[in-house]
């Protein structure tokens, strides 16, 4: 953190976990719809093919000193980009 070049190496690791592990539930149908802010995700899924906890212990089992937090839809709200 801090670095100049921090941003584009996180921007680099991202786009690898999209290729590695996003693709394949985009391909099989699991995961409908995906977009990613930066940092921010927003992942529309198949409750009758995969559940939230799948995906969030997916990606946490990722990398151990990467930990993804997931806010989930309240009262027909979604928490995205704060706002």
């Amino acid at each position: 953190m801090g670095s100049p070049i921090s941003g584009m190496l996180a921007e680099v690791y991202l786009q690898y976990l999209e290729e590695t592990y996003i693709k394949h539930c985009l391909e099989n149908k699991e995961i409908t719809y995906y977009r990613r802010y930066v940092d921010d995700m927003l992942i529309i899924f198949d409750q009758n093919k995969i559940d939230e906890h799948t995906i969030h212990n997916l990606m946490n089992n990722v990398e151990e000193h990467l930990e993804f937090k997931m806010s989930t839809e309240e009262n027909s709200v979604t928490n995205y980009l704060d706002i």
